[in-house]
């Protein structure tokens, strides 16, 4: 019986590259996107693998329901949250409509998608969760030199490591996986589509990101980061974050008393 995965984004740059990976590897598919013209494009250019398409919009809550009742309903092996939208532009310039399609996007969408399916996947004690977030998520420490500033989209996305990290940890000893990739630069329609010229930056192929991904799963990561040569930084971040973490008091720290 072949394995079954559900895409999102699935239509260009880091979906598509998912999706082409699991038909290589035999897999059935459930394809989630906007554009339907795309969508039978993919099905029809996959003859050999069983291909279902979902034209939905991520940023509704319809959207998300009709994606929802998939991933409650049909036994997935791999559910990859990876449908996104750029909209990088400060707080204060970011209009409401696009703060909200970009939280509904990146932090409602795959936090439903992926309840729908867990317990199903607990249930048959074998799955894996994949959410695609980015480097962007550790730059919030970063002084205001520092350009484009994108306060919502960063903290979409770390909200997808940090949610990830938790959510591995509850499923411990399930035989369900929790993982997050981070790319860095892509090349892929992502940053095109909002004018940005990246020609002349150095970028990673699509193809790299999901093979990286991959591959971090098979060596027990909960976080890869394909462009991230020393896996070492990564671990820094972390053991900071505990520390910080288990350094706290119920006592006033002595910086904030009054002197």
């Amino acid at each position: 019986m072949s394995k079954l995965a559900l895409v999102t984004g699935a239509t260009s740059g880091i979906g598509r590259a998912f999706a082409e990976r699991f038909a290589a590897d035999g897999y059935d598919l459930i394809v989630v996107g906007r554009r339907r013209d795309r969508l039978a494009a993919f099905a029809s250019g996959h003859p050999g693998v069983r291909v279902r398409t979902v034209a939905a919009d991520l940023s509704t809550e319809e959207g998300i329901d009709s994606v929802a009742e998939y991933c409650a309903g049909e036994p997935l092996d791999v559910l990859v949250n990876n449908a996104g939208v750029s909209h990088y532009m400060p707080l204060a310039e970011l209009p409401a409509d696009k703060a909200r399609e970009l939280v509904n996007v990146k932090v409602l969408a795959p936090t439903l998608l992926m309840r729908a399916a867990v317990g199903g996947m607990q249930q048959r004690g074998t799955g894996t969760l994949i959410n695609v977030a980015g480097m962007i998520a550790f730059s919030g420490p970063a002084d205001p030199s520092v350009m484009p500033r994108r306060a919502v989209y960063a903290g979409t996305l770390a909200h997808l490591v940090a949610m990830t990290q938790a959510l591995s940890a509850e499923l411990a000893g399930t035989g369900v996986r929790a993982h997050v990739v981070c790319p860095g630069v892509v090349a892929t329609e992502f940053h095109s589509a909002q004018g940005l010229d990246m020609s002349a930056v150095p970028r990673m192929s699509a193809e790299d990101l999901v093979t990286g991904a991959l591959r971090g799963l098979e060596l027990g990561e909960v976080v890869s980061a394909p462009g991230v040569e020393d896996p070492g930084l990564l671990q820094d971040v972390f053991a900071a974050d505990l520390a910080a973490f288990g350094g706290q008091s119920p006592q006033l720290a002595t910086r904030y008393r009054s002197s």
